[in-house]
């Protein structure tokens, strides 16, 4: 071959027979050349002295642009690279370019499948010579690293603490140059691995292996204690900790304790620190962890990637849809020792358990108050900054939470997703439903402690034990007036605005919270849906049930403190109390007259601007009050009258009365 020393063996060709004789050395393995300070023997002087230099800390070639120094002429010229940017070996299957030929070669058998490196003991094979190396140790048990403090020997530089490849991006440093080109991959996004199924990629080919058990169902490695199977052997060690009751990270700030020391005691670290470090380039929302931001990003771009298979909605995260797909097979596999309660999910039962415990371990560091879940801190909070930012596209309204707007979305939509199985009744929120399903149950699992009242909602019971406790802390900055509870004093809030958002598509009439409307549209449909076990009588509200029954019971549970009167209502005790305070806050917007009970007002409204009357047919009596006129008409008939007349309008010019109004 045009005379050039060629090698018998592989067929390469020299220049100079001395290049051939050093080639020969890697066929027949001679190392003629031995580091007397380690005993590591090489092919050639060159690499010997190259390596010498490790032990005499000699680093002779320096980057005019960092200062890194560096034992090579060769590895100074490929560090510059990085500087420079030039990757001048480009492979010829994907396009990718590299700094270094030995890149590009490795890299190569990803495509080609080629695992040059072979294990005579188990058959395993690699593609790279460094992976070999390591594994090669299990078999011959070699530990080249010593501790130097305890003595103690490692197959890898982990116990030493030796972590001598550094990026030169972020300062971070690495026990072997694989995991520093891996880390590396963060900084630059590349995702050379890709799956053939999904399209997935992945910054190394084992996260690309694990993943694949996916698309096969394989989960490979088991736990010994409860047969739970895992993708990989990383996730079961730290589930084996579950059972070994292992927590080994602990928290230096409150000493709470952690399974993994990456994931689960990094991301808590940062409660206390405040950092935030993933942030939303659409919204400028930052996030503790990755992997919430990405899940929020799904909020702009409407990507939904998870279908459940039964009814084929759509989610934005795994766990909901495995959440959701509990609801098909009614499956709740965790219950509380409790109450025997119920649920789809662990999380949910722990949040459930702090009911029992009163744990609340989550404090606002703007007033004090405490909660269960760092979701309702994050809610309660925007109290105190008014944030709202979720916006309703349909009329503009802001929510402080994605659930908040969802369902106030339902009163567009009409949607009403929740179905009561007993009475037909539907519902825009399943905590409506649960609610209301109370009513048939008869459940009403909150007690007050003070006199023993059960509540159906745990809402209700806080409100009603503020009786007890006198605490009123909603004021009005109108007036000062204070009350029990926010939606109170919203609606109070509404005398002084004269706002009435809510109306009535029979009349027209307008109402300043949707109780009353709703009330008043059974005038409309004669819905009266409260009835009274005792005589059978039905109202249209609750509350007017509530005090009727008090008429059979006896009970006249509110008292005058001034003269010890008692009452059914609260209603009737603050109308009674105006005859000790001397108050008339009832006024006529015609003359100014005031009175004490709104009932007077109505009477005299009659009399003086609409002249109102209720004439008797029996006789020549007129009334200015229903109640006087069908008290008069028991003397007629001698008992309650099952029709009474309306009431007669006076002509405001002639005077004369309209009796085409009295029912006979």
């Amino acid at each position: 071959m045009d005379g050039r020393p060629t090698c018998d063996q592989c067929g390469k060709t020299f220049t100079r027979m001395s290049g051939l004789k050093k080639h020969l050395r890697i066929h027949t393995g001679e190392k003629p050349y031995n580091c007397d300070q380690c005993g590591k023997s090489f092919i050639t002087t060159t690499i010997l002295k190259e390596h010498q230099r490790i032990h005499t800390g000699e680093r002779p070639y320096d980057c005019d642009q960092c200062g890194k120094t560096f034992i090579t002429a060769s590895h100074l010229k490929i560090h510059q690279r990085i500087h420079t940017g030039e990757r001048p070996y480009f492979c010829d299957q994907c396009e990718k370019t590299f700094i270094t030929a030995s890149h590009l070669k490795i890299h190569q058998r990803i495509h080609t499948g080629q695992r040059p490196y072979y294990c005579d003991q188990c058959e395993k094979t690699f593609s790279t010579s460094s992976v070999f190396k390591y594994h090669q140790r299990i078999h011959t048990g070699q530990r080249p690293y010593n501790c130097d403090q305890c003595g103690k020997t490692f197959s890898t530089r982990i116990h030493t603490g030796e972590r001598p490849y550094n990026c030169n991006q972020c300062g971070k440093t690495f026990i072997t140059m694989s995991v520093l080109k891996r880390h590396l991959r963060s900084h630059t996004g590349e995702k050379p691995y890709d799956c053939d199924q999904c399209g997935k990629t992945f910054t190394t080919g084992r996260y690309l292996k694990i993943h694949q058990r996916i698309h096969r169902g394989e989960r490979p490695y088991n736990c010994d204690q409860c047969e739970k199977t895992f993708t990989s052997s990383h996730p079961l060690k730290i589930h084996q900790r579950v059972h070994k009751g292992e927590r080994p990270y602990d928290c230096d700030q409150c000493g709470k304790t952690f399974t993994t020391a990456k994931s689960n005691l990094k991301v808590h670290q940062r409660t206390h620190t405040g950092e935030r470090p993933y942030d939303c380039d659409q919204c400028g929302k930052t996030f503790s962890l990755a992997s919430n931001l990405k899940v929020h990003q799904r909020t702009h771009t409407g990507e939904r990637p998870y279908t459940c298979d039964q009814c084929g909605k759509t989610f934005t995260h795994i766990n909901v849809l495995t959440r959701h797909q509990l609801t098909h097979t009614e499956e709740r596999p965790y219950k509380c020792d409790q109450c025997g309660k119920t649920f789809t999910q662990m999380a949910a039962l722990k949040i459930h358990q702090r009911i029992h415990t009163g744990e609340r371990p989550y404090n606002c560091n703007q007033c004090g108050k405490t909660f269960t879940t760092t979701h309702d801190l994050k809610r309660h909070q925007r109290v105190h900054t008014g944030e709202r930012p979720y916006d309703c596209d349909q009329c503009g309204k802001a929510f402080t939470s994605t659930s908040d707007l969802k369902s106030h979305q339902r009163i567009h939509t009409g949607e009403r997703p929740y179905y009561c199985n007993l009475c037909g009744k539907t519902f825009i929120l399943a905590s409506k439903l649960n609610i209301h399903q109370r009513i048939h149950t008869g459940e009403r699992p909150y007690d007050c402690d003070q006199c023993g009242k059960t509540f159906t909602r745990m809402s209700v019971l806080k409100i009603h034990q503020r009786i007890h406790t006198g605490e009123r802390p909603y004021n009005c900055d109108q007036c000062g007036k204070t009350f029990t509870h926010m939606s109170v004093l919203v609606n109070h809030q509404r005398i002084h605005t004269g706002e009435r958002p809510y109306d009535c598509d029979q009349c027209g009439k307008a109402f300043t919270s949707t109780s009353d409307l709703k009330s008043h549209q059974r005038i409309h449909t004669g819905e009266r849906p409260y009835d009274c076990g005792h005589c059978g009588k039905t109202f249209t509200l609750a509350n007017t049930l509530k005090s009727h029954q008090r008429i059979h019971t006896g009970e006249r549970p509110y008292d005058c403190d001034q003269c010890g009167k008692a009452f059914t209502s609260m209603s009737w005790l603050k109308e009674h109390q105006h005859i000790h305070t001397g108050e008339r806050p009832y006024d006529c917007d015609q003359c100014g007259k005031t009175y004490r009970f709104l009932s007077a007002l109505r009477s005299h409204r009659r009399v003086h601007h609409t002249k109102l009357m209720y004439p008797c047919d029996r006789c020549t009596k007129i009334f200015w009050s229903s109640s006087s006129y069908k008290h008069h008409q028991r003397t007629h008939i001698g008992k309650n009258p099952n029709h009474f007349k309306r009431p007669v309008t006076a002509c405001a010019k002639t005077g004369a009365w309209n009796h085409q109004q009295v029912l006979s």
